[in-house]
Formats: C-alpha cells, sequence, structure tokens
C-alpha cells in the first residue's frame, strides 16, 4: 500500500480546482491521494452517450463467477431531477476469501451513442482508510458509433498483509474506489464504489 502525502485539506481544494477546471486529464486523476469527497464531472459530461449494460466479475484461477449484474433492457436514462448521480455507485459485499485472490477478470458490456469514440480509457483507484492500495489503468481502444462492446480486463490483485487483510474484513465499506473514464483524454464519466468482505460471516 501507498500511504497518502497529500493532507485532506489540501485535497480538497485540489478537487474543487479539477472541477473548475472544465477538462480534467488522467494525469490530474494519478495525483489524487485519497477517494474524492465528490464527482469530479457531472453527469452530462458523458456526451458519447456510454452506457454501461452488464458487469460480470470472475476468479481467474477457477473460474467461479463472484459477482454478475445486467441492466434490464428498456431501462430509461436516470431522471437529473430526481438524483443526478443516480447509477454512479455501486456497493460490493465480498466473503473475506476475495482478499487472498490473485487475479480477478472483469467483464463490462456497454453501448456507444451515435458518435465513434477514437480512444476511451478508465483509471481506477482503490483505498482503504485513505491509502492507496492499487491504481488500474485500463485502454478500450476505438469503439464503433451505436455499437455494443464486450471487454474483458483482467486485474492483478495486490499482496496484502493479513493485518491489513484482517483491518479491511473488520471495516466494512472503508474501501473504496473512484472510476475515471476517459475519452480521447479528457473526463466523461465518474463513478464510485465501495466494498465489504465481511460477507457471510
Amino acid at each position: 500500500a501507498v500511504v497518502s502525502t497529500q493532507s485532506t485539506g489540501d485535497q480538497v481544494d485540489y478537487e474543487k480546482k479539477l472541477r473548475n477546471k472544465g477538462a480534467v486529464t488522467v494525469e490530474d486523476v494519478l495525483k489524487l491521494t485519497r477517494i474524492t469527497d465528490d464527482y469530479l464531472c457531472p453527469i452530462q459530461a458523458n456526451v458519447h452517450k456510454i452506457d454501461f449494460t452488464k458487469f460480470k466479475i470472475r476468479d481467474m484461477e477457477s473460474g467461479g463467477v463472484l459477482f454478475e449484474i445486467a441492466k434490464p433492457e428498456g431501462t430509461s436514462d436516470v431522471s437529473l431531477s430526481k438524483d443526478p448521480n443516480a447509477g454512479r455507485y455501486v456497493r460490493y459485499e465480498f466473503p473475506p476469501e476475495f482478499l487472498k485472490l490473485r487475479q480477478i477478470g472483469a467483464t463490462v458490456e456497454f453501448t456507444i451513442g451515435d458518435k465513434p469514440v477514437n480512444s476511451f480509457r478508465m483509471v481506477e483507484r482503490h483505498y482503504f482508510k485513505d491509502q492507496v492500495i492499487k491504481s488500474f489503468d485500463f485502454d478500450f481502444g476505438f469503439c464503433m458509433p451505436s455499437s455494443l462492446n464486450t471487454c474483458e480486463h483482467i486485474y492483478d490483485l495486490p499482496s496484502l498483509s493479513p493485518e491489513l487483510m484482517r483491518d479491511m474484513v473488520q471495516n466494512p465499506f472503508q474501501t473504496k474506489s473512484d472510476s475515471f473514464y476517459f475519452v480521447d483524454g479528457q473526463l466523461i464519466m465518474h463513478n464510485k464504489a465501495d466494498y465489504a468482505y465481511n460477507a457471510g460471516m
């Protein structure tokens, strides 16, 4: 784990600057040292109408499916008048054994609007108690307009000490992540998640 070196106040100020910047880049989010307090772009920034429709996590060693969810067919876009951030946050609950996995596969299915996406990239940063546990960087590449796409990313999970694993199990939802999605180097989507590793206990 990499310990945060930026103070809470410093990051709050930095986040404000990013939200006012207009075009957040990959380099900007890689400077973050803890989970963001708020979303760094509005939901309206997704001008390419990228919509995630299915998500599955599997253990690469056994092939067993650990988590799977699909958006019901015919589901319309979230109503901005009710909750502008609906659909941008996910809560996961896994058993403690999940922390011992070495490699998982995350399969996503997503659709693209009526414009081509030249360079679609995701940066995902995971934290526990404001310490960076792992940072992932995946490139989806070019996506055709009005297309349905499926992609599996392989996550090499960090080796955690027994003490850290025990701490993460005993503190559910203190493990959190920011997922940043970029088109042509500019942030267009920002999703959040938190995690518990005490399921079944």
